[in-house]
Protein backbone atom coordinates (compact mmCIF):
# COMPACT_ATOMS: atom_id res chain seq x y z
CA UNK A 1 0.00 0.00 0.00
CA UNK A 2 1.45 3.32 -0.40
CA UNK A 3 0.56 6.92 1.00
CA UNK A 4 -1.20 9.92 -1.32
CA UNK A 5 -1.12 13.05 0.05
CA UNK A 6 -4.00 15.13 -0.95
CA UNK A 7 -4.74 18.88 -0.92
CA UNK A 8 -7.58 20.14 -0.89
CA UNK A 9 -7.66 23.68 -4.08
CA UNK A 10 -11.58 24.43 -3.15
CA UNK A 11 -13.26 24.18 0.25
CA UNK A 12 -15.98 22.33 -2.12
CA UNK A 13 -13.66 19.68 -3.20
CA UNK A 14 -14.62 16.11 -2.22
CA UNK A 15 -11.78 13.80 -1.58
CA UNK A 16 -11.20 11.25 -3.75
CA UNK A 17 -12.45 7.47 -2.27
CA UNK A 18 -13.02 4.03 -2.99
CA UNK A 19 -16.63 3.29 -2.79
CA UNK A 20 -15.95 -0.18 -2.19
CA UNK A 21 -13.20 -2.13 -0.22
CA UNK A 22 -10.84 -3.50 -2.63
CA UNK A 23 -11.79 -1.09 -5.34
CA UNK A 24 -9.54 -0.26 -8.20
CA UNK A 25 -10.65 3.11 -9.02
CA UNK A 26 -11.20 6.35 -6.40
CA UNK A 27 -14.13 8.35 -7.26
CA UNK A 28 -13.21 11.82 -8.41
CA UNK A 29 -16.35 14.11 -8.18
CA UNK A 30 -16.97 17.28 -10.23
CA UNK A 31 -16.89 21.01 -8.21
CA UNK A 32 -19.47 22.45 -10.51
CA UNK A 33 -22.29 22.46 -12.11
CA UNK A 34 -21.91 21.43 -16.03
CA UNK A 35 -23.97 20.42 -19.06
CA UNK A 36 -22.09 18.64 -21.88
CA UNK A 37 -24.32 18.36 -25.07
CA UNK A 38 -23.67 16.03 -27.31
CA UNK A 39 -20.79 15.78 -29.42
CA UNK A 40 -19.40 18.32 -27.00
CA UNK A 41 -16.39 17.79 -23.90
CA UNK A 42 -15.87 19.72 -20.99
CA UNK A 43 -13.21 19.94 -18.20
CA UNK A 44 -14.19 19.77 -14.96
CA UNK A 45 -12.43 21.24 -12.18
CA UNK A 46 -12.04 18.48 -9.13
CA UNK A 47 -10.48 21.02 -6.61
CA UNK A 48 -7.69 18.77 -5.69
CA UNK A 49 -4.26 18.07 -6.18
CA UNK A 50 -1.89 15.06 -5.05
CA UNK A 51 1.27 13.39 -4.48
CA UNK A 52 2.52 10.65 -4.42
CA UNK A 53 5.91 8.36 -4.66
CA UNK A 54 8.44 7.84 -7.54
CA UNK A 55 7.76 4.45 -9.45
CA UNK A 56 3.77 5.23 -9.81
CA UNK A 57 1.22 7.58 -11.76
CA UNK A 58 -2.22 8.01 -11.57
CA UNK A 59 -4.81 7.13 -14.39
CA UNK A 60 -7.84 8.50 -15.49
CA UNK A 61 -10.59 6.16 -16.50
CA UNK A 62 -14.50 6.21 -17.22
CA UNK A 63 -17.24 5.55 -14.77
CA UNK A 64 -18.39 2.66 -16.27
CA UNK A 65 -22.16 3.49 -15.23
CA UNK A 66 -21.29 7.60 -17.32
CA UNK A 67 -19.78 5.35 -19.94
CA UNK A 68 -22.44 2.72 -20.54
CA UNK A 69 -25.56 4.08 -20.11
CA UNK A 70 -25.02 7.85 -21.04
CA UNK A 71 -21.60 7.77 -23.50
CA UNK A 72 -19.65 9.77 -21.80
CA UNK A 73 -15.68 9.36 -22.26
CA UNK A 74 -12.62 10.26 -20.62
CA UNK A 75 -10.21 11.79 -22.63
CA UNK A 76 -6.54 12.26 -21.94
CA UNK A 77 -6.18 11.10 -18.07
CA UNK A 78 -2.05 10.36 -17.12
CA UNK A 79 -0.84 12.16 -14.79
CA UNK A 80 2.80 11.80 -13.89
CA UNK A 81 4.13 11.39 -9.71
CA UNK A 82 5.97 14.90 -10.53
CA UNK A 83 2.08 16.97 -11.12
CA UNK A 84 1.00 18.82 -8.50
CA UNK A 85 -1.17 20.77 -10.50
CA UNK A 86 -5.71 20.38 -10.35
CA UNK A 87 -6.68 17.48 -11.28
CA UNK A 88 -8.86 18.76 -14.32
CA UNK A 89 -10.69 16.04 -15.79
CA UNK A 90 -12.02 16.34 -19.71
CA UNK A 91 -15.04 14.27 -20.56
CA UNK A 92 -16.53 13.97 -24.51
CA UNK A 93 -20.47 13.31 -24.87
CA UNK A 94 -21.13 10.38 -27.38
CA UNK A 95 -24.70 10.18 -26.98
CA UNK A 96 -27.58 12.09 -28.78
CA UNK A 97 -28.87 13.79 -25.47
CA UNK A 98 -27.00 16.39 -23.29
CA UNK A 99 -25.94 14.84 -19.60
CA UNK A 100 -26.25 16.94 -16.57
CA UNK A 101 -24.09 17.24 -13.78
CA UNK A 102 -23.87 19.00 -10.23
CA UNK A 103 -20.99 19.93 -8.17
CA UNK A 104 -20.21 16.56 -6.18
CA UNK A 105 -20.98 14.37 -8.97
CA UNK A 106 -18.92 11.31 -9.43
CA UNK A 107 -17.02 12.10 -12.67
CA UNK A 108 -14.65 9.06 -13.48
CA UNK A 109 -11.98 7.03 -11.64
CA UNK A 110 -8.88 7.64 -10.56
CA UNK A 111 -6.15 4.19 -10.74
CA UNK A 112 -2.86 4.23 -8.87
CA UNK A 113 -0.62 2.44 -11.06
CA UNK A 114 2.93 1.12 -10.44
CA UNK A 115 4.93 2.35 -13.82
CA UNK A 116 7.68 0.12 -15.03
CA UNK A 117 10.78 2.14 -17.21
CA UNK A 118 11.85 0.77 -20.37
CA UNK A 119 14.97 0.51 -21.89
CA UNK A 120 14.86 1.66 -25.53
CA UNK A 121 16.87 -0.01 -27.91
CA UNK A 122 16.84 0.56 -32.25
CA UNK A 123 17.09 -3.34 -34.35
CA UNK A 124 17.09 -3.78 -37.81
CA UNK A 125 15.04 -6.51 -37.08
CA UNK A 126 12.22 -8.20 -34.50
CA UNK A 127 11.81 -11.65 -33.64
CA UNK A 128 8.89 -14.04 -35.07
CA UNK A 129 6.24 -14.44 -32.88
CA UNK A 130 2.67 -16.79 -33.59
CA UNK A 131 0.96 -13.54 -34.56
CA UNK A 132 3.83 -11.53 -36.84
CA UNK A 133 2.26 -8.45 -38.35
CA UNK A 134 -1.24 -10.02 -37.97
CA UNK A 135 -3.91 -6.78 -37.35
CA UNK A 136 -7.52 -6.36 -36.21
CA UNK A 137 -9.59 -9.65 -37.05
CA UNK A 138 -6.67 -11.48 -38.25
CA UNK A 139 -7.95 -14.80 -36.09
CA UNK A 140 -11.69 -14.47 -37.74
CA UNK A 141 -15.01 -14.22 -36.05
Amino acid sequence: MILIKIKKLKPEAIIPRYALPGDAGLDLFSCEDATINPGERYSFHTGIALEYPEGYCSLVWDKSGLSQKFGLKVLGGVFEHTYRGEYIICLLNLSKEPYCFKAGDKIAQLLIQPVATAEIEEVAELSESVRGEGRHGHTGK
